[in-house]
């Protein structure tokens, strides 16, 4: 399942230039899940993100998503319809999740719809929609924040801090003492391959988070799949339960550069 839907991932950011431009989603749904029905999520997927973003570069978009009574949830796959690479993250889970919240800083290219979906263990797809607007910065084609050559340098390093906040447990429905949330500073350019060397005017090439495979207590925990959506040196929060002792991290980019990171965590 996770290949097809990989393979389907491609298909939407090839197909991206034709879509881009007013109705994008209908053909977005076709290209990724066919025939299959979609149900409004209604107050399963809340998502999290502002009417207009300050920055476009870096718009922090986020979710609480639960599973509907009776089944679990598989993976979340957040779209930004507009976007050159419209599938901007998919979260796929190593075992179904009741619920699930997270936030991701994405580049929003342009005002564009913004969909939630989940998937849940028995093959429904729930969908939520919103709709951000933007300042018109133009975010993937936006001049690296980093020298490139400077950026290099620290690529691939990631900072993990585990936080047990006291809204988190409400999101998810669960008590109090059962809800941690999990934040990862990565550094990495992000760069979506429509940046221009502001020296050589020549195009930077593509080089971008491709995944990242998170494993609590020395056992998986959720597969991200990354795009050129993410922003330059993306922060990444999760919901993770709180008994969690260990967290290991390994991020893989688009040139296949390979990092890892470790934590502890103490009691909290």
């Amino acid at each position: 399942m996770r290949n097809s839907l990989c393979a389907a991932v491609v298909a939407a950011c090839l197909a991206a230039p034709v879509l881009a431009g007013g109705a994008s989603w209908p053909g977005l749904q076709q290209t990724l899940y066919g025939a299959r029905f979609l149900a409004p999520a209604g107050d399963l997927i809340a998502i999290d993100a502002p009417y207009r973003s300050d920055m476009d570069s870096r718009t922090r978009i986020g979710a609480a998503v639960t599973a509907p009574e009776g089944t679990l949830l598989d993976r979340v796959t957040v779209i930004l319809d507009e976007n050159p690479m419209p599938v901007s993250a998919v979260f796929a889970f190593a075992a179904p999740l009741p619920a699930f919240v997270f936030d991701v800083t994405l580049r929003v290219n342009g005002p564009t719809p913004l969909h939630v979906v989940a998937e849940t263990e028995d093959g429904r797809l729930l969908v939520a929609e919103g709709f951000v607007k933007t300042s018109g910065q133009g975010a993937c084609a936006a001049p690296p924040g980093t020298d490139p050559a400077a950026a290099l340098a620290s690529l691939g390093e990631m900072v993990i801090e585990v936080t047990a906040p006291d809204r988190l447990a409400a999101l998810l429905k669960a008590p109090a003492g059962d809800a941690a949330r999990l934040d990862l500073d990565i550094s990495h350019p992000s760069h979506s391959g429509m940046q221009m060397d502001q020296i050589s005017l020549l195009f930077i090439p593509a080089r971008y988070v491709d995944r990242l495979q998170i494993d609590l207590d020395g056992r998986g925990y959720v597969d991200v799949t990354g795009s050129i959506s993410l922003s330059e040196n993306p922060r990444l929060s999760v919901s993770v339960p709180r008994r969690s002792r260990t967290v290991d991290v390994t991020l893989t980019d688009t040139d296949g550069t390979v990092t890892k990171a470790h934590k502890a965590i103490a009691d909290f």
